[in-house]
């Protein structure tokens, strides 16, 4: 296991964040729900996670033992485990709903009805209460209640199909896009259901959270494209069909440099930087209409240029030029990259398990009240007792529900 490479960042309650008086009930599972209530947590909300006595799924995702995936997206939250099956565990999830400002599940839809706990009676538990109902489909509509993991999101929210190449088949993301887009599209519908419960008509509201939709917003003007011409958008790997050059670049050294220059200005900048100022007045590349349908011609005598360089001559020659060339990172980069280290992009918490373990930072940066870490993601039911306490049940009482499985602490 590697040492800490980032900066080591203690655990800390001195600043409580903007959030710090919101208090969320998390039952959903998985990455939409905890990339939400992450982000409420980072910013100071006291989240909650309500788990079954198996836990979020998530902490099922390890890698070498290690569940990495939990310790990331669950840091600030705390852990009561309920088998809500049990109406006594039921009823102290209603206690808990008196007390909170939201409310997030992730059960397909008609599930939260079926246990006896519907937006509305937790509504007249609670009149302010904010429902974020986060769902694959949507609450209502035809699909809503297939299964909906986001890899299905990304194939039939058009993601897929426009990502990869023209000759090989559409690629889905590596990573879990569809479910974070709609978690980060979750935190903003609370802070402005939030905002109308303090300064509009001081109610709460249900909030429907599909996958599908937040996924599909982010793929920009597709629907009016496609109405204007009849086309759909084809695969056309690491080029844009907005602007060129865009693209990627092998290097001397069997590594690789990403460029863009999407202006007419940055165009002439880079033809020269490279000695070609003939290009400027190529017929071909006279603007950015006649570069995308040249594009072909157009990459080949970047790509000769720039494969004669290494990634750091390469890298070099632009930025002297002010011509906008990056590199491709990976972890093993990053590491050593001198800005993610300064800027804390990543940093070192206490683990158990690793000693520290590496998380990116809390996003965005607050001025006067940033977010803070202020404690490891908890273990199952690790504040199961501290919260039935504080809901006026007596040791005694506390030790009873645990030998009736209703409620659930690890050792």
């Amino acid at each position: 296991m590697k040492s800490p490479v980032f900066k080591q960042v203690q655990f800390s309650k001195d600043n409580p964040g903007p959030l710090k008086d919101v208090r969320v009930l998390d039952l959903s599972r998985l990455v939409a729900g905890n990339t939400l209530t992450m982000t409420l947590a980072d910013l100071g909300a006291d989240v909650l996670k309500v788990e079954s006595p198996e836990g979020d799924s998530l902490r099922q995702w390890r890698v070498d033992g290690v569940d990495t995936a939990w310790k990331t997206y669950s840091r600030n939250k705390s852990s009561l485990c309920l088998d809500l099956h049990n109406p006594a565990a039921r009823e102290i999830l209603l206690k808990l709903v008196t007390q909170s400002s939201v409310f997030v599940e992730s059960f397909r839809p008609g599930t939260l009805e079926r246990m006896g706990l519907s937006p509305e009676m937790l509504l007249r538990a609670n009149p302010k209460l904010i429902v974020a109902r986060i769902s694959g489909w949507g609450q209502d509509g035809p699909y809503s209640q297939r299964p909906g993991f986001g890899t299905l999101i990304e194939g039939i929210s058009g993601f897929a199909a426009m990502n990869g190449f023209a000759d090989r088949e559409p690629l889905l993301p590596p990573i879990y896009l569809a479910d974070m887009t709609a978690g980060l599209y979750g935190a903003i519908g609370i802070l402005g259901a939030l905002r109308n419960v303090e300064a509009g008509d001081g109610h709460g509201q249900v909030i429907d959270i599909p996958i599908l939709d937040p996924l599909f917003s982010i793929l920009g003007p597709q629907a009016a494209n496609y109405r204007l011409t009849g086309k759909v958008k084809p695969r056309t790997g690491s080029c844009s069909t907005n602007s060129a050059p865009r693209n990627i670049y092998k290097t001397s050294d069997e590594k690789w440099v990403c460029l863009s220059a999407s202006t007419q200005a940055m165009t002439e900048r880079l033809f020269r930087s490279i000695g070609r100022p003939d290009l400027i007045t190529d017929e071909r590349f006279l603007n950015n209409g006649l570069r995308l349908r040249h594009v072909n011609d157009l990459n080949a005598i970047l790509s000769d240029y720039i494969g004669a360089l290494s990634q750091a001559d390469c890298l070099a020659h632009f930025q002297s030029a002010g011509v906008t060339v990056g590199p491709i990172y990976d972890m093993r980069d990053i590491e050593r990259d001198s800005h993610f280290i300064e800027r804390n992009i990543v940093v070192e918490l206490p683990d158990a398990d690793m000693g520290t373990v590496p998380v990116h930072n809390i996003s965005p940066r607050l001025s006067r009240t940033p977010g803070v870490f202020r404690k490891p993601a908890p273990r199952l039911g690790e504040d199961t007792d501290a919260v039935l306490i504080g809901l006026g049940f007596s040791p005694a009482e506390v030790k009873n529900l645990e030998s009736k499985g209703i409620v659930r602490r690890d050792s």
